[in-house]
């Protein structure tokens, strides 16, 4: 693809807020993969004057929780999850410097707020897609929470991982824009 931006982590916030609802991204680096459950520990460990056991200032999370690795595989299928499973936790960790989620499906107003407040933006993944993207994944381990299982925080280096940026930190939102649009044509 010609129009495709390549992006490294770490995403700054000025680099967040360069992107456009409607780009066509490949993120190379180092991404950390979360869900709900993980997410919950995060507020309970902020709530309790702990620090987060990684550096959440110019990180992107990626909503997934991986299958089991093959025999010769770095990881199993690593499809994303329904990120407004994460949006009662999300507005905290961007205002702590998040600035990059993959995930799919909509967000809640207060976490696109929070994305226009300080500078973050939202990836959509294909769903149904976890085999093809986990051979973006080129190497995981388990950063904290190994009791949670596939809900672990991972840590996951990623190469050429396609995204495409649904929401971004002006609060352009494409889920919202092709709703409209398609109401036009149909109704």
């Amino acid at each position: 693809m010609d129009n495709v931006i390549k992006i490294e982590t770490p995403l700054t916030r000025d680099d967040a807020r360069k992107l456009r609802a409607g780009d066509h991204i490949w993120i190379s680096g180092v991404v950390y993969a979360a869900r709900d459950a993980a997410h919950k520990k995060f507020i309970e460990m902020l709530d309790a004057g702990k620090e987060l056991p990684f550096d959440i200032r110019d990180q992107v999370i990626y909503y997934v929780g991986p299958c089991p690795a093959r025999p010769g595989q770095v990881i199993g299928s690593a499809g994303p999850t329904t990120s407004g499973r994460m949006d009662a936790y999300t507005p905290r960790l961007i205002e702590l410097g998040l600035t990059g989620m993959i995930g799919k499906g909509a967000r809640s107003g207060e976490v696109v707020e929070a994305m226009k407040k300080y500078g973050a933006v939202y990836f959509g993944a294909v769903g149904g897609a976890g085999a093809l993207l986990s051979k973006c994944i080129i190497s995981e381990e388990i950063a904290a929470f190994p009791e949670l299982g596939p809900e672990a925080l991972r840590r996951l280096v990623i190469r050429d991982f396609p995204a495409i940026v649904v929401i971004d930190s002006e609060g352009r939102d494409m889920y919202s824009a092709g709703r409209k649009k398609f109401q036009r044509v149909f109704v």
